[in-house]
């Protein structure tokens, strides 16, 4: 082989020591880590809420999406809400 070839070898070498090494907890992917679904699901059972899967307009999708932004809120609060002053009504 040549010096070259060495070289480049053990830089890569080096360079997957680097990457197998990983960062600590408090800058890596556990930093802001968010539950997998399996934890997330179980958080949601716990708040007693249900999956609640349907097909709306594109439109009305755009409309809900915007009030969403506009009051700062998801669309999982906001659309409880519409569904319950309509059902109140």
């Amino acid at each position: 082989m040549k010096r070259t070839d060495l070289e480049k070898n053990l830089g890569l070498k080096i360079k997957g020591k680097i990457n197998q090494a990983g960062a600590s907890g408090r800058f890596g992917s556990a930093a802001g880590a968010v539950p997998d679904r399996r934890e997330q699901r179980k958080l949601d059972q716990a708040q007693g809420l249900v999956p609640f899967a349907v097909k709306l307009d594109g439109e009305l999708v755009k409309q809900v999406q915007a009030l969403a932004l506009e009051r700062g809120v998801g669309l999982n609060e906001l659309v409880g809400e519409l569904l319950k002053k309509g059902l109140a009504a």
